[in-house]
């Protein structure tokens, strides 16, 4: 297979074995998994054949544990009693098979018992569905849940606007929200303001709430804490209704620790899918790290990926954590400074195997899928096919953006603003390499941290956010916020992101009900009502969002084939020009002084958008422009924006 990723970019040609390795390790681990005509979609059935399988006059259940010496599935159905003993099948399975129907609805686990004659009890690993209980523990659930769908996944004409959310944070009341909830209240939300595609957070159920979502125990099970499994179907199903995609933040480059709910010493050993040893444990996240390496695992992983596109009608992922499967450092404390950080024995070869497999398997099941790539260190090739040499992704998360955008806020003046570097980390892409651009997502408002909008107005946001008061430091909050978002979304990527209420200038920070807050719910809830209300600036904000995504929807310029055009760029002056598809963008980031452009175009651009309208809680229109022989003159007033149509 020629290695095309070379003609993206020749600075790779030092490490040409490198990447022939990783086409080598993929094709070979394939034929290991599939032998010469196998499907990888054929093979990732699990969720076909392990866990309940209801047949036409019995059922099934199966299981994966290689070192039990005897097997029983217990539940309320059975009195907890050890009358449904497992028979031992090959390469370490164990199964049942009872006639008449599925005792849906009753809690059951998997009675092992162990060499050492120890007897455990264990959540199926597939099961689809998890309760709490009294032992502050999960109990699985027997589910058989039916849905009968409406609407098919739409098909995006232009680029994914991504809505970042989480379903439990999603009320003003203080309570986790439901599936059901989140469908009728936020999903409307989301379509009027212009978004195409929702990517949903800590659906894989956790048993830790505060993990959002990133601890996960039950790989198949849906969180309970949200509603049931056909709770979930509906919401998918009436998003794509309203033409709107949905992704699913998936997890798999770690697990949770916890034994009884989840895989760690599952069958009493601790490498049964996880590395052994300090190898198999997440140093920064206490959590368990899977062995890529091992058929069983693949089988299992991939297994994960087929059913939540199956099943549930997912659009695609955002793999979460993809740095730390990389490396075997986790990249924890590496400075990517060169290419060799990249191709080098801390590589984990193992994990790039599996993330290429996974996105071939995502592809060949839905051709119509996104992927994306949630990677810190830039590795080369991430959104590249894997026919030229690269790794599969559909798309990678800028993310060195948000802590540009923090580090400027919390560090340095407006006055200090470099605009060359700026632009330098706004633009620089791995060649070929489509990005998904984010000013800031659930991360920046995690608590420890602020939001955006927090950074900018402080507490200036509780008392002064109505729109009759006057300050300086709001009217600030309010131009740089809008600036931020407008020039990371028309530069940072090919696509775009917003973690929910972002949109509107959120106030504070995100910190679930936990024991150390005392479980308080103030901050684990979206403040709606802030941009409903006429009388507060909060909405202006809003106008701003959806009249910026509406550049998308009328222009298609975000994955224009012509590469972005500097037209002016001048830092003392804090003046930026440039060209993108069929638009011009014009800022000044100055905090005090008007600033004076002239730019040459063939014919009269038109405006049709200016940051500074009333209607986005500017001030103007005070900026200018005029047209003459060929020449755009512009006055632009300080911290405003505006965009021409060119004709």
């Amino acid at each position: 297979m020629p290695l095309n990723i070379l003609d993206y970019d020749p600075y790779l040609e030092p490490f040409k074995d490198d990447l022939s390795l990783r086409l080598f390790e993929f094709a070979r681990t394939k034929k290991r998994l599939l032998g010469v005509d196998g499907s990888l979609v054929d093979f990732a059935n699990g969720y076909k054949y392990f866990g309940f399988q209801q047949e036409s006059k019995h059922w099934t259940f199966r299981e994966w544990a290689p070192n039990a010496k005897k097997a029983w599935l217990v539940g309320d159905f059975n009195n907890w009693e050890n009358n449904y003993e497992l028979k031992q099948a090959y390469g370490g399975t164990w199964e049942i098979s009872v006639p008449g129907l599925l005792p849906v609805g009753s809690k059951v686990k998997i009675k092992l018992l162990l060499p050492t004659g120890e007897v455990v009890y264990r959540v199926p690993s597939y099961i689809m569905y998890a309760l709490p209980n009294e032992n502050h523990g999960l109990d699985g659930v027997i589910t058989q849940p039916k849905y009968e769908w409406k609407n098919k996944s739409p098909k995006l004409s232009e680029a994914p606007l991504i809505y970042e959310a989480h379903i439990g944070i999603s009320t003003e009341e203080y309570k986790i929200n439901s599936y059901k909830e989140f469908t009728r209240d936020v999903l409307p939300r989301i379509k009027k303001d212009g978004y195409n595609t929702i990517q949903l957070m800590a659906i894989m159920e956790h048993p830790l709430y505060a993990s959002f979502g990133y601890q996960v125990s039950n790989f198949f099970a849906i969180s309970s804490r949200f509603g049931q499994p056909e709770d979930l179907m509906e919401l998918i199903d009436k998003a794509h209704g309203l033409g709107l995609q949905v992704l699913l933040d998936v997890v798999h480059s770690h697990a949770v620790k916890n034994i009884e709910d989840g895989l760690n010493y599952f069958d009493g050993t601790e490498n049964q899918y996880f590395h052994e040893g300090e190898r198999g444990n997440h140093p920064a996240w206490k959590t368990k790290l899977f062995n890529y390496g091992k058929d069983e695992v693949l089988h299992f992983l991939l297994s994960n990926l087929k059913f939540w596109l199956d099943i549930y009608h997912f659009d695609g992922f955002r793999f979460d954590g993809v740095t730390s499967m990389l490396y075997h450092d986790h990249g924890l404390g590496t400075a990517f400074t060169d290419y060799s950080k990249y191709f080098s024995l801390n590589t984990d070869v193992e994990a790039v195997t599996y993330l290429m497999l996974a996105n071939e398997l995502t592809h060949l099941f839905n051709p119509s899928a996104t992927t994306i790539a949630e990677d810190m260190s830039a590795m080369p090739g991430m959104a590249l096919p894997i026919s030229a040499g690269g790794i599969g992704f559909d798309y990678r998360l800028s993310m060195g953006i948000p802590d540009f955008w923090i580090k400027q806020l919390k560090e340095k003046t407006d006055n200090s603003l470099d605009l060359l570097s700026l632009w330098w980390e706004l633009t620089t892409r791995r060649p070929g390499e489509k990005n998904i651009g984010y000013s800031e997502s659930h991360d920046q408002a995690l608590v420890g941290d602020k939001t955006l909008m927090m950074w900018l107005a402080n507490e200036e946001i509780y008392w002064n956010m109505d729109i009759n008061s006057q300050s300086l430091i709001i009217d600030r909050a309010i131009a740089l916020h809008k600036l931020i978002r407008l020039i990371t979304f028309s530069l940072a990527g090919e696509g775009y992101l917003n973690f929910m209420g972002n949109e509107f200038g959120h106030p504070e920070w995100l910190d679930f009900p936990r024991e150390e807050n005392h479980d308080d719910f103030q901050h684990a809830r979206r403040q709606w009502s802030l941009a409903d209300n006429e009388n507060l600036r909060f909405k202006y904000l809003l106008a701003f969002d959806q009249a910026m995504l509406n550049l998308e929807h009328d222009f298609k310029f975000l994955e224009s084939t012509d590469p972005v055009q500097q037209l002016w760029i001048k830092d003392s002056d804090k003046l930026l020009a440039y060209k993108k598809g069929q638009l011009v963008f014009v800022f000044n980031f100055h905090p005090s002084y008007e600033q004076k452009l002239q730019l040459q175009f063939s014919k009269k651009p038109e405006l049709i958008f200016d940051s500074d309208d009333q209607k986005f809680g500017g001030f103007g229109p005070r900026s200018s422009f005029g047209w003459s022989k060929g020449t755009l003159n512009l006055i632009l007033e300080p911290r405003t924006a505006m965009v021409f149509k060119i004709k």
